[in-house]
């Protein structure tokens, strides 16, 4: 029987001042810039495990036409993301086949200079895991003599726990399910690494959708198109340092079941609040070490 190696992979990637606002709408599944040094470059084959950690901040929330929201004060989100990789030796259209898993611990907190959501509160937090991403068919590749790794994900899946609190703003719980094509591209000229991890996401319904004007409604969430990257330097063997984060754009309106009980104000106020699309762009300094 063939002797299955074991290798450990650890990353710190601390990240995220927010250079732009943030828009409304949307409310993406993965958690943005988890994944991007070497975010194209799968190991050779074997099992392994790699833990990404990474903070996210912003003070300012725009709307459509780039006001800011003034009853949005902060954000910020705290993630320790394990993934858990299995490549093996057999080919597929020239590349290794493998699997992987990711399991997410997530902390979110969100402050506002009013009183909304659910709860009539200025303050809302959660910590949870929301779901399992799995992919059941990864292929990688390695060009150039080892400088260039593509990564593609047929469909990565999330998996909801439907531990969702519907009277939080910030519920870090899932009660939908996302679908995920996902190509990562890694480029490395001597020391240095280039990487780009893009995505392309497709939601099924979201039950019980909190809303900051106190009601909950059933929403179908846009598709989105987000990408991580990173840049940076090895200055030894285990060790970069560089910069790394994320673009997210959400493609397609967001769509909300509203129900004729709500009131009439509420009901145009949310369906204003359907063709608002969440955009993002975030930078920060990375880092990460490498153990094996």
């Amino acid at each position: 029987m063939k002797k299955l190696s074991l290798l450990i992979v650890m990353v710190s990637l601390i990240t995220f001042f927010s250079s732009t606002a943030l828009y409304a709408g949307g409310g993406g599944s993965y958690p943005n810039g988890a994944e991007a040094f070497m975010s194209g470059a799968v190991p050779p084959p074997g099992t392994y495990f790699t833990n990404y950690f990474y903070y996210y901040s912003a003070d300012e929330m725009k709307d459509n036409d780039g006001d800011n929201i003034e009853a949005f004060d902060k954000v910020n989100v705290v993630a320790d993301v394990l993934r858990f990789i299995y490549i093996t030796d057999k080919k597929i259209m020239g590349g290794n086949y493998g699997q992987h898993l990711f399991i997410p611990f997530i902390n979110t907190s969100l402050d506002f200079n009013a009183k909304v959501g659910p709860d009539s509160d200025d303050s809302y937090s959660d910590t949870n895991i929301p779901y399992l991403i799995y992919s059941p068919f990864l292929l990688s590749h390695h060009f150039m003599k080892g400088k260039l790794h593509t990564a593609v994900s047929l469909m990565d899946i999330y998996i909801p726990f439907y531990n969702q609190e519907d009277d939080n703003l910030a519920y870090v719980g899932h009660n939908f399910w996302t679908f995920e094509p996902v190509v990562g591209i890694t480029y490395l000229p001597g020391n240095f690494e280039f990487s780009v991890k893009a995505m392309y996401d497709f939601n099924t319904t979201q039950e019980d959708y909190p809303t900051v004007y106190g009601v909950n409604v059933d929403r179908k969430p846009g598709q989105e198109f987000h990408f991580d990257y990173s840049a940076s330097y090895a200055v030894s063997r285990n060790l970069r340092l560089g910069i790394s984060g994320y673009y997210y754009r959400q493609m397609t309106d967001d769509d909300f079941d509203i129900d004729n009980n709500i009131a009439p104000a509420v009901q145009e106020l949310l369906r204003q609040d359907e063709g608002n699309r969440s955009r993002v762009f975030a930078v920060g300094p990375g880092v990460q070490y490498k153990y094996t």
